[in-house]
């Protein structure tokens, strides 16, 4: 098998999803243009040594769709025999589209590859898409079918973490993602949004609220109590029947922010590199998916946490450095309680509460910033996975070199 270089990566800040955010006049095909763009121009890229772009995106329709990877390759201007691909794997897209273009390359199929994401959440609303899950009774009945939020309380209430508990997550997380941008951690990797006149639109993330306070947070309602309510509740407790009452935690302060961005990152063989003139940064080592109970839905990253591990001849205490998307703040409590994580490895930087969780676009985000922060620490392996929609969950372990 032929090993699988990191050479670099970039990302848009992420702007607030919505249409008074900073990003929201930036059309999707920009944000993956401009990324591209960057990272073609810090490397001095010839782009033809490029054979495929790989790129995450959770709702490809309207001005999303029609494979946005191949269409933003080109106006990139990017040289024409670049193919490229839109993939799907819900919120872990962009770390699957990692995935994929890695393993065109360990398998010699290709020499370098971008794999990353984009997702304009303010312009393409989440669900624009569709599909027969929610809606198809067929599925639905079989799979006990609930939206996600009612999953995360769900674990919250099976595994026995309290309001306060997850509000203390999410202060936490907010406290760190302001000191890493305090201490300018991202600044290797942030790209600055320009608007269509070349001026700068966004150049940090917009979504912080780092004077979050547990008193803020207790003023705030249960965000999915209502839809419980309305007979998902009953749902869930049909398939998890040792749970009496769903005690509904999770709202808008301790779950992912809605927002925009795109994320690449440049991979390769060690001979194309070195043609190129470029230097690896970190080794793919191994990556993994895998299903999970889809009622409950986002208790993935435990299991896929053990595959990939597994696959790789390694232990938990072989991670230095965890990065987990921070779906919900129940879901991270879990995954730290169920492989006894210690919390000074995970997401030292903050994660999708503090700064938002651009679907398609996160899994490359969070896998750049852990190989960010294990060169800022002088470490060696991180993993970086996330809770998948339907039950499902996404890791990658990566070394450095």
């Amino acid at each position: 098998m032929t090993d699988c270089y990191i050479y670099d990566h970039v990302r848009t800040p992420r702007g607030k999803g919505k249409a008074t955010g900073a990003l929201h006049d930036i059309t999707p095909l920009q944000l993956a243009t401009q990324v591209l763009q960057g990272i073609r121009d810090r490397n001095d890229l010839d782009t033809g040594l490029v054979d495929d772009l790989v790129l995450g995106c959770v709702a490809p329709v309207g001005e999303q769709g029609a494979d946005i990877a191949r269409i933003a390759a080109l106006n990139a201007d990017y040289d024409e025999s670049v193919a490229g691909v839109q993939i799907n794997r819900f919120c872990a897209s962009g770390l699957e589209a990692t995935n994929m273009a890695a393993a065109q390359i360990m398998a010699g199929q290709s020499d370098m590859t971008i794999g990353g994401g984009v997702e304009s959440m303010s312009r393409v609303p989440m669900g624009s898409d569709g599909g027969a899950w929610a809606s198809n009774p067929e599925p639905a009945f079989k799979t006990y079918f609930t939206p996600q939020g009612i999953g995360a309380d769900l674990i919250a209430t099976k595994y026995g973490f309290s309001r306060d508990d997850v509000d203390a997550f999410a202060v936490e997380s907010q406290k760190r993602a302001a000191t890493a941008w305090q201490e300018d951690r991202f600044k290797n990797s942030i790209l600055p949004v320009k608007d269509q006149l070349g001026l700068t639109a966004l150049d940090r993330d917009e979504h912080l609220r780092p004077d979050t306070t547990m008193q803020s947070l207790a003023s705030l309602d249960p965000s999915f109590a209502g839809i419980g309510e309305f007979g998902f509740d009953d749902v869930a407790l049909q398939r998890y029947p040792e749970v009496e009452t769903i005690n509904h935690v999770h709202h808008a302060g301790n779950s992912s922010g809605i927002v925009d961005g795109a994320a690449v990152i440049l991979l390769g063989t060690k001979q194309v590199g070195d043609a190129a003139g470029l230097k690896p940064r970190a080794r793919i080592r191994a990556f993994s998916s895998i299903g999970s109970e889809p009622s409950i839905m986002l208790t993935g990253p435990e299991f896929v946490a053990s595959k990939v591990l597994k696959r790789a001849g390694m232990k938990c205490e072989d991670i230095d450095l965890w990065e987990l998307n921070e779906a919900f703040a129940a879901v991270v409590l879990r995954f730290m309680q169920a492989h006894d994580i210690d919390h000074e490895k995970l997401n030292v930087n903050g994660g999708a509460i503090a700064m938002g969780h651009p679907l398609g676009a996160t899994g490359a985000m969070i896998l750049g910033t852990v190989l960010d922060e294990l060169e800022r620490r002088d470490a060696h392996t991180a993993m970086a996975l996330l809770c998948v929609g339907a039950g499902m969950g996404t890791a990658t372990i990566i070394e450095r070199v």
